[in-house]
């Protein structure tokens, strides 16, 4: 993060601080503190790691492996929108990569990624569970099917 004051970084802190305060310093409670946080942040930063680290009393590189291997934790802050592309056998066959390539057209973003503004967060999912729909994606918990790149532009001005 930007340099902070000893005052803003204690303010910054004080959230995980208070998740932390409600389990015991074991390691069993790791997932559920960086699943509290990742709501409280919307992301978990680097400082915030270090804190629970400190709080669990675990080594960083413990906290570290966990948030890297479990995909549902994110390092970076995401998109108020989340879109996620059905990238499985029905969407693929159906154009789903052509729905993939106009929606980084529109976004300016490649998979992974989140627009500067913060609006929308972009991946690429192994199945989405609507085959009947394909090509098909998802933007947050709304799903869009029978896709065809011409409506990307309409979907996306829907929530901006």
């Amino acid at each position: 993060m930007a340099e902070m004051t000893k005052a803003k970084m204690a303010e910054f802190l004080e959230p995980v601080n208070d998740i932390i305060s409600r389990y015991e310093k074991k390691e069993r409670y790791l997932i559920p503190v960086l699943q509290e946080a990742q709501g409280e942040y919307g992301y978990l930063p680097e400082e915030v790691l270090k804190e629970i680290a400190v709080g669990l009393n675990l080594s960083l590189s413990q906290v570290y492996g966990v948030v890297t291997f479990y995909s549902q934790f994110h390092q970076q802050p995401r998109g108020n929108n989340i879109i996620r592309v059905c990238m499985g056998t029905a969407c693929h066959v159906r154009g789903g990569d052509a729905v993939m390539d106009a929606i980084q057209d529109e976004l300016g973003i490649d998979a992974g990624e989140t627009t500067d503004d913060l609006e929308f967060t972009l991946e690429s999912v192994a199945c989405i569970g609507a085959c009947g729909l394909a090509p098909v994606i998802m933007v947050n918990d709304d799903t869009h099917g029978r896709l065809t790149p011409e409506k990307i532009p309409g979907i996306l001005a829907k929530y901006q």
